[in-house]
């Protein structure tokens, strides 16, 4: 059976100031998604598809341009693939979130496959249960990997993790919780439930879904549509958000995978020297050979 890994990479990286996405952060210049592309062609996915803005098609290609072995496909997420009855405010810029985003690619993908962010580094290991569980999934069942809380937070700023709860090791809920900071005393909060478990798990984008999840999701997408406000410019419908409705409603039931990968990102432009280094020693060290591609 094959897999297929769909990179989420039209975000605006607002808060890093600007295409992250696209920033050479490795020794040669590589960009993080060129080491999830490498991690997942090892695991076993057979295809990759880009969700991105048209105007990144020419630097994706030439990302893509040395890789061997595996499917290329692009999606754009743009404004016209939102559905007729939603007219959308004038005044808006940003995409409406990571479910759109997926959705963009509905055309292109027809087996099962695993979601991730362009700008974190999700480790080889993920990839490797994630390829594993995706061919083992049967209808209505999804799964995604989860991180420990306080290997995700940035000193640097506030950040958004999907706080998810567990019931006997499959995911009985996820939270998406704003501005999560960690203090000079290594405590974690947000604003509104206080000081959080280090310890708790948490979303970081990487989900896995069989082929069905597109009928539901596009019917969970166009009931947010339908509930955005008059004049709103930056709702935004996010894929733990839908996965938490769709348990709750009984129609997804989800497994948690464990792994020993290390999850680290960029979400602010100081958090990038930490992830340079991290990156170099790495390659140092044989984890990733000199050259990716």
């Amino acid at each position: 059976m094959k897999t297929t890994l769909l990179i989420m990479a039209a975000g605006l990286g607002s808060r890093y100031g600007g295409d992250k996405q696209i920033d050479g952060l490795g020794p040669n210049g590589e960009i993080l998604m060129q080491y999830s592309i490498f991690d997942a062609i090892r695991a076993g996915f057979e295809k990759v598809v880009f969700v991105i803005k048209p105007n990144h098609r020419e630097i994706i290609e030439r990302v893509c341009s040395g890789i061997k072995g595996v499917e290329i496909a692009f999606a754009y997420q743009e404004f016209d693939s939102i559905p007729d009855f939603y007219k959308i405010p004038a005044e808006r810029v940003k995409p409406f979130g990571t479910v759109h985003a997926v959705l963009c690619a509905r055309d292109v993908i027809a087996e099962p496959f695993a979601v991730i962010n362009a700008d974190d580094f999700y480790g080889s290991d993920a990839f490797f249960v994630m390829n594993k569980k995706l061919r083992e999934l049967k209808e209505g069942e999804a799964t995604m990997v989860s991180y420990r809380l306080k290997n995700t937070v940035s000193k640097n700023g506030a950040v958004t993790r999907g706080v998810c709860e567990l019931s006997d090791g499959k995911l009985a809920g996820v939270r998406e919780t704003y501005k999560i900071t960690i203090d000079e005393n290594d405590v974690i909060r947000d604003d509104e439930c206080g000081i959080l478990d280090p310890e708790s798990l948490v979303s970081m984008n990487m989900w896995g879904f069989g082929a069905d999840i597109f009928a539901k999701m596009e019917e969970s997408f166009n009931e947010f549509l339908r509930a955005i406000p008059d004049g709103e410019i930056k709702a935004e419908y996010a894929l733990p958000t839908m996965v938490d409705k769709m348990i709750s409603d009984g129609e997804l039931f989800v497994s948690v995978l464990s792994t020993d990968a290390v999850w680290f990102g960029v979400t602010y432009k100081e958090d990038r020297p930490c992830v340079v280094a991290e990156l170099k020693a790495m390659h140092d060290n044989g984890t990733y050979p000199q050259r990716l591609f």
